[in-house]
């Protein structure tokens, strides 16, 4: 299982890489795998300030459809469009292009409140 140490991590199998006050948002590996083929993303909440832990979207695979959960306070501040024409790209490369949220940060101090790598992991055994 991919779990890049650069990265923070939820408890509901989301990822945030911060930049300053921005960060990008997407599933882990770990969820895409368990989803399984990923035919469609649904955000829309771009523009709106969300608190921690609210639903931002979904992810509908061939045999379910899942929230998508914000793992700090943020403003939406763009969806990937890329992932309208290509939804498959959350399976193939979750941490890179299959980003799907980048978002601004309400209070960055937030992140030390998630987990690290090594804390996914364990969660995910």
């Amino acid at each position: 299982m991919n779990v890049p140490e650069n990265l923070k991590y939820s408890k509901d199998h989301e990822w945030i890489k911060a930049e300053g006050d921005q960060a990008w948002v997407g599933i882990t590996d770990f969820a895409q795998s368990q989803l399984g083929d990923i035919v469609f993303l649904d955000v829309t909440t771009v523009g709106e300030t969300l608190a921690r832990e609210a639903v931002f979207g979904t992810v509908e695979a061939v045999k379910t459809v899942s929230d998508v959960f914000l793992p700090v306070d943020a403003e939406i501040l763009a969806f990937n469009e890329a992932l309208n024409d290509a939804p498959e790209t959350v399976n193939k490369d979750p941490y890179g292009e299959g980003w799907i949220v980048k978002v601004k940060m309400s209070d960055p101090s937030q992140l030390d409140e998630l987990l690290s790598a090594e804390e996914y992991l364990a969660l995910i055994g």
